[in-house]
Parts: structure tokens; sequence; C-alpha cells
């Protein structure tokens, strides 16, 4: 192939593929702490608590973050812990959140609410076993990953098919963002589980092909791995 010697050849830049749906994941801020002895709403069975003043905190550094981004629509859940994170975002661009129900939580069963917290602080035997094994179904009455995943990508799909060239943002819940992560990539099931609150993970989605572009982005938050967010001044 005959070239031209002085033709410059700049380094690839990724661009999403034509047709494509561009989706912010944003996680939920902080939620209220839970004690065995005040049990959470439940609504469709899930635990639904409220934002604490630190995840009201991460909500508007959020909305601080993302208010300059040409977004085509934000999504939220049935749990209002979403909702109330959307919510500075959404007021700042004169968005009303649609609600995606297929993207709340993992279903933790007999465990929702505190039960989990408590069990996970304990170590419980069944807890060592589910992150050994990768399974939530090892919690009595909890979702299988299998259930989850195909909620998951039935809830992602109608998301792209309505937001083909556009960018989103949606908010939802850490283990949806780690399985959403891991149908992207082929990892285990638990490899991404630990975004932190109000964290954005940046996801591509072109019909069967996923792209996950950014994992756990917390720059907004003024945090690093051991330290928590400064206060808002």
């Amino acid at each position: 192939m005959a070239e031209d010697t002085r033709t410059e050849y700049r380094q690839y830049r990724f661009t999403p593929p034509p047709g494509a749906s561009d989706i912010l994941l944003v996680r939920h801020g902080e939620s209220q702490p839970a004690k065995l002895d005040e049990p959470f709403t439940l609504v469709d069975g899930q635990a639904d608590p409220p934002l604490d003043p630190r995840g009201h905190d991460e909500a508007e550094r959020v909305a601080g973050r993302l208010a300059g981004q040409r977004l085509g629509a934000i999504y939220v859940t049935t749990l209002r812990r979403t909702v109330e994170t959307a919510a500075p975002l959404a007021e700042r661009l004169g968005l009303t959140p649609r609600v995606e129900p297929a993207l709340r939580e993992v279903h933790l069963g007999e465990w929702e609410g505190a039960e989990f917290r408590a069990r996970v602080q304990a170590q419980d035997p069944i807890v060592r076993a589910m992150f050994a094994e990768e399974r939530w179904d090892l919690i009595p009455g909890a979702e299988s990953n299998e259930a989850l995943v195909a909620r998951l990508r039935a809830g992602i799909g109608r998301i792209a098919a309505t937001h083909a060239d556009e960018r989103v943002a949606v908010f939802t819940h850490g283990g949806v963002i780690a399985t959403l992560a891991t149908l992207a990539t082929g990892a285990r099931p638990f490899a991404f589980l630990g975004a932190d609150n109000g964290s954005i993970t940046h996801l591509v989605v072109d019909d069967d092909r996923w792209i996950l572009r950014r994992f756990n982005d917390t720059g907004h938050l003024g945090t690093d791995l051991d330290r928590p967010p400064e206060p808002l001044t």
C-alpha cells in the first residue's frame, strides 16, 4: 500500500457507535443507618430507607458534576434513595425522572434492611459462603443471580432502545451496578461489588455489545480511598 509519509495518524479516541446509548450509572447517596428494632418501610418487599445527611450531600455533588451534561433523560428506581439522589440534578436540568422498576436493588429475601447489614458486619457463615460462591440466593428467599441478570438486561434494554445516540443518567444501586459491569466485562459475579455511594459508572450499550468505559468515578466527591467526603461549603 502506497502511503504519504507526511500523513499524520492520530491515536484512536473512543466515540460511541452510531445508535448506541450512553448510560451514566449513578449509585444513590448513603442511606440512613439501619436498626434491627426499627425496620425500614418495604416497597414490593424491599427495604426503602431515605438518604441520611451525608447522602444528601453526595446527591448535591453528583448534581454539580453532571449539571453540564446534555442528558436525554434521568431514570430512577422504585426505591426512594434513588429518587432523592436524583432530585438535585433533575431540578437543575428541568427534567422529570422516569421510573425503571427493573433496575431496583437485589432482593435480599429474609435479610432485607438491617438484617443484611448486621449479618455482614458479624461475618455470618452464610455471608461468608455468599461471597465465596458469589451467589445472592444463599440468603433465604433472596433473588438468584439468573433472575437478577434477566431483569437488569430487560431494564437496560428498554432504556437503550428509547435513547439511541443519547446520554442518560440512571440512578440505581450497588448490586445492580456490579452486575451490569460484570455483564459488560465477563468478570466474576461479585467482581465489581463495592461502588461508592454517589459514584458514577459509565456504560455504553450498542445492541448486544456492552462497553464499560469507567467504574466508580468519585472525583466529584472530594474523597480518596480512606477519607470521607468533606462537607459542602
